[in-house]
């Protein structure tokens, strides 16, 4: 397993994107599953407020044929995640609709809850996982740092361009946790999580300076070069934590 080819994720379909898994209902989410089914490792993976995007679908594909891991998708706004246009939240409307959005289907300690409960089921659906990781998307970033204090049903986890940030959910980490910030992140928050982690939590913290907040999820802009680029590194970055941590 020490080839290139072994550590580096499949190719990145910038175009029109064919999904490599499939949808059942687990846990009473619909949810995207794809990867081997058989796997001794699992990732769940929470979208950011924008839901099933193309983009993280791929990213989602890209970690189960680098890891041979069966990685989850679950669809915790039930078909009603929101929709682009509420970026830039630039008026009191676009605000109320996030607000909103953010209060009821995107409540994030109803989503933890939701979370822990469907790893039971997780577990009961695919037996051979031995180890569980989470990943999450700026919204799912927040859900994930949560659900990974004491207690946590995962052995790693890890955040990409984060929503929500605090460091006090940096402290109460019980397992190596993975930090990809972009450029629009709070520095001293980042800064934080890289103190807390190095004090002997295990992870890794990076800022991707050129990258927006958005850039390995929904808002990825697959057809620039440098964004491509970015989404490349920081998935092939993700592939190298959870081998080490869920092997």
């Amino acid at each position: 397993m020490s080839c290139e080819a072994c550590r580096t994720i499949p190719p990145v379909v910038a175009g029109e994107y064919t999904p490599k898994g499939q949808y059942e209902t687990i846990a009473g989410l619909r949810t995207y599953v794809t990867g081997n089914q058989e796997s001794t490792a699992g990732i769940v993976d929470i979208y950011d407020i924008f839901g099933l995007a193309s983009q993280t679908i791929q990213g989602a594909d890209l970690l189960a044929q680098r890891l041979n891991a069966v990685v989850l998708v679950p669809d915790f706004f039930q078909g009603d995640a929101l929709s682009h246009d509420i970026i830039p939240p630039d008026s009191e409307e676009k605000k109320q609709r996030m607000g909103e959005f953010l209060a009821t289907k995107a409540n994030i300690p109803e989503n933890v809850k939701v979370l822990v409960e469907a790893v039971q089921d997780y577990k009961v659906r695919f037996p051979t996982v031995a180890k569980w990781g989470a990943l999450g998307l700026c919204w799912g970033g927040k859900v994930t740092a949560l659900a990974s204090g004491p207690d946590t049903e995962f052995a790693a986890s890890g955040q990409v361009h984060p929503g929500a940030m605090d460091l006090a959910d940096a402290k109460a980490l019980s397992i190596p946790h993975i930090v990809l910030a972009s450029k629009d992140e709070p520095a001293d928050v980042v800064g934080g999580y890289a103190e807390t982690i190095a004090t002997g939590k295990g992870g890794y913290v990076e800022t991707y300076s050129s990258m927006w907040h958005g850039w390995m999820g929904a808002r990825a802009n697959l057809e620039q070069e440098e964004s491509r680029a970015g989404y490349i590194r920081g998935y092939n970055k993700l592939g190298d934590f959870f081998a080490e941590n869920l092997s």
